[in-house]
């Protein structure tokens, strides 16, 4: 019996997705609960599991179609567990040395389309190193080895040592591009950020913070903070975290929303953090971190990251949000002007800690030092409102002592 392969039953946020990578091919062996394809969506790829064992039967939506919500994908024979045996037995007629090349024994190496590429510019796949899930071999990995193939003739003598002179001089003035289709995820994040500039009065306003005094809380304290939470890392971002959901219960218009005519105040604080994956941004979010601890911050964040990095948050971890921290330090950057994630109206940047002269009782002292920005939809929140918003927030980082007592 031919059981139906559906896609997921996309939220009201998704319209549709791509189909990414089919992990099974007609006559492959299926087990109940094993990965067939992923459905790449704007904010995050689905995982469709078989719900039978039996043998992958017919593939209707190719990689890269469109499909839309419970839409058909494919098909699984139930109760075909023999059918791969013929395949089996057919490798040894034709050669038996070569069982080690099997079709089924392929697929979880490579996506069919990182195979058709391989075999039509002779790479060998097991050269390759896959970036996809279990170290399979990617389309994207394989242009990759292309690219990396055309590119450096010292690989050239190795294969074909008559033709070594060729590539070298090609090489030398070669002059290459490289053109992919945009994922889903970046085409959603360009859309949203030229409809964010478009569509919102967007202001930038900038402080400093000295990063003294929570560093040396957190050198003081991050071994038994750690020793006492079970592994979780005391880090810098829960302090940000923590002073933002206390300054936003001073300033309420920076954690609402315009909705038509209408602005609503939101009487919780979900917090969304920033995080960098190889899909690109995501920003998952901290359910009324106005009543997290600093611990229960970080477990957050670090399971967030963890799961962004694997692929495997969930479109209602990165739904809704009224209030986003992006951390660009992390990567080098002193200052920058964060763009808001509408339809919130604010987002608080953070930066690198640069060791700098400052005066401090009127003598120059070095202190570590961090530029904050805080972007704002000016239509919603005056410059005096998120000035002083800015300031709070650098207030109560420089003595943070000031979130125990609430002042």
């Amino acid at each position: 019996m031919a059981i139906e392969i559906k896609a997921p039953t996309f939220p009201e946020s998704v319209a549709d997705g791509t189909v990414a990578t089919w992990h099974k091919q007609p006559g492959d062996a299926v087990k109940r609960d094993e990965l067939i394809v992923d459905i790449e969506t704007d904010k995050v790829v689905l995982e469709v599991l078989a719900t039978a064992d039996g043998v992958m039967g017919d593939i209707v939506k190719g990689e890269g179609d469109t499909v839309l919500s419970d839409e058909v994908l494919g098909s699984i024979v139930e109760g075909g567990a023999a059918a791969p045996a013929p395949a089996a037995a057919a490798a040894p007629a034709a050669a038996p040395a070569a069982a080690g090349s099997d079709a089924g024994e392929d697929d979880p190496v490579a996506a069919p389309a990182a195979r058709k590429l391989a075999e039509e510019n002779g790479i060998d796949l097991a050269t390759v190193s896959g970036t996809g899930k279990g170290g399979r071999v990617t389309k994207e990995d394989m242009v990759a080895a292309i690219a990396n193939k055309k590119s450096a003739p010292a690989a050239a003598p190795a294969a074909k040592p008559a033709a070594a002179a060729a590539p070298v001089v090609a090489a030398a003035g070669d002059r290459t591009e490289k053109r992919v289709p945009m994922t889903r995820l970046r085409a959603k994040i360009a859309e949203r950020l030229v409809e964010a500039q478009s569509n919102m009065a967007m202001l930038t306003t900038f402080n400093e913070v000295d990063m003294t005094e929570v560093m040396a809380l957190r050198s003081k304290y991050k071994d038994l903070f750690e020793k006492t939470h079970n592994g979780v890392r005391l880090g810098f971002m829960s302090f940000f975290v923590k002073a933002a959901t206390e300054a936003l219960k001073r300033f309420p218009a920076v954690n609402a929303s315009i909705d038509g005519n209408d602005i609503v105040y939101h009487g919780f604080a979900d917090v969304g953090v920033a995080v960098s994956s190889d899909r690109g941004l995501v920003v998952p979010v901290l359910r009324n971190a106005e009543s997290m601890s600093l611990a229960e911050i970080e477990n957050g964040i670090a399971t967030y990251g963890k799961k962004a990095r694997d692929g495997k948050l969930s479109i209602e971890e990165m739904t809704g949000g009224t209030f986003t921290i992006t951390n660009g330090g992390t990567f080098g950057s002193m200052m920058s002007t964060p763009i808001v994630n509408p339809p919130q109206a604010a987002i608080l940047g953070m930066h690198n800690i640069i060791q700098r002269p400052m005066a401090v009782n009127g003598q120059v002292a070095i202190r570590p030092m961090m530029y904050l920005a805080l972007s704002y939809d000016h239509r919603l929140i005056d410059g005096k409102e998120a000035v002083t918003f800015l300031v709070t927030i650098k207030n109560l980082l420089e003595d943070p002592s000031r979130l125990l007592l609430d002042i």
